[in-house]
């Protein structure tokens, strides 16, 4: 469990604050009529106690909206925790507010008393919670709202601290625009550099594991090959589900290039896969790498949470497909898997762009509208410029992208090539 914060006054900070200036005046008054009602001018810390608002003069706070009922809050919450404790312990003038969605007040006292080091809005304050949530216009949860000290017209003020915290840790704060830029050519950096061996290897390793294990396979061997990092656990049920598929065209894919190969004499091509696992331990790793017939970095190895940053992966399973040259082609490599199966190969502008018009060909000779055997209605054929788009299809659970049979009444929608009469 991790150590408690508890957020008071100390007799220095009173003092201070009899010398607050104008722009604290502003401070408070800028947080008094956000997080303040008329009967109350002051936030819960997590024993309970009663923290003066003005305490906030000065910091950056963030507004963190979440409910104990929904997981990815939970998750989100863990990941918060430890880059606030982080922030604190460095002296940093962070601050968070809880804004609770919680069901009852017995799950607010499980959840923000147990879990949380921060401050709190009083469950019982649905008014305030609801002002907050309209003019902050929140729409999902969790949600952080970063607001920054002297910007009293929230021009400052960012809305996506959940994805920020997610990509860039304890080094995104002060949250600020400059401190974004400075990140963001960071990571410009990081993408113009890469190759295989800064991305798979470490100080102490130089390898891969392989099959039959203990088998060692040194990652300067996959130099001059297409690489697909495949981000994946065994207790996600859209991994196993995806996991089959891949293996197929994995196969298929290995295949061609040897066809190809064969017929013009010469091995300067390859395909290989590296699983980096999300795993809780080290069974269930052995258990699922034991099914796959690729590559994979060592269960818990340091570079696995340095590659989920540096792709910005938000959810499991995905696949990003790396070049020859260790450069990435793409971070929607099981889109195009599942659009194009191995035809996808080898994942290049070109290569999708050709497979994009060859779809527009064959969507020309496909009825105007269908019935389905998974659905009741009749489904009518669309596309991105027609009231089609990115969609998660109905029948085989798998995203997809340009053409697609649509539903006009309730929204159903499948892939061409999963309907069924």
């Amino acid at each position: 469990m991790r150590t408690e914060t508890i957020i008071g006054l100390k007799d220095d900070d009173v003092q201070a604050d009899l010398l607050v200036n104008d722009d604290s005046d502003q401070n408070y008054s800028k947080f008094s009529s956000l997080l303040a009602s008329k009967d109350r001018d002051y936030l819960l810390s997590p024993k309970g106690n009663q923290v003066k608002i003005s305490d906030l003069n000065g910091k950056v706070v963030g507004l963190y909206f979440s409910a104990n009922w929904y997981p990815p809050c939970r998750n989100f919450n863990q990941v918060l925790v430890e880059i606030y404790e982080q922030l604190k312990q460095s002296g940093s003038n962070f601050e968070i507010v809880y804004v609770s969605s919680d069901e009852d007040i017995a799950a607010f006292n499980t959840y923000y008393h147990a879990c949380m080091p921060w401050l709190a809005i009083p469950f019982s304050d649905l008014e305030t919670k609801k002002a907050l949530n309209r003019k902050f216009d929140i729409e999902g949860i969790p949600c952080l709202v970063v607001l920054q000290p002297n910007d009293n017209k929230d021009e400052a003020t960012l809305f996506d601290g959940v994805e920020l915290v997610y990509r860039y840790g304890v080094q995104v704060f002060p949250f600020t625009k400059e401190r974004l830029e400075e990140l963001q050519r960071e990571d410009r950096e990081r993408h113009e550099n890469q190759n295989l061996t800064n991305l798979l290897t470490s100080q102490h390793r130089d390898y891969l594991l392989g099959h039959p294990r203990p088998k060692q396979v040194h990652v300067a061997s996959l130099v001059g090959k297409t690489i697909g990092l495949f981000f994946s656990a065994e207790w996600g049920i859209p991994c196993v589900k995806f996991i089959t598929k891949l293996m197929s065209n994995y196969h298929k894919i290995k295949q061609m290039i040897a066809d190809k190969q064969g017929n013009n004499g010469h091995d300067d091509e390859d395909f290989e896969i590296v699983f980096v696992s999300s795993d809780h331990d080290q069974t269930s790793f052995d258990f699922y790498f034991g099914s796959m017939p690729w590559l994979a970095l060592p269960f818990g190895d340091p570079n696995i949470k340095n590659l989920v940053k540096h792709f910005d992966v938000k959810g499991i399973p995905s696949l990003v497909i790396l070049g020859p040259d260790g450069k990435t082609i793409t971070r929607n490599g099981r889109n195009l898997i599942n659009l194009y199966q191995e035809n996808a190969y080898p994942f290049t502008e070109a290569r999708i762009d050709m497979l994009e018009k060859q779809l527009e060909e064959e969507a020309k000779s496909l009825p105007r509208s269908v019935y389905h055997s998974g659905h009741r209605h009749e489904l009518n054929l669309v596309s991105d410029g027609n009231g089609g788009g990115p969609f998660i299809c109905c029948d085989c659970d798998e995203q997809g992208s340009a053409w697609a049979y649509l539903c006009l009444e309730c929204g159903y929608e499948v892939h061409p090539k999963c309907v069924k009469a």
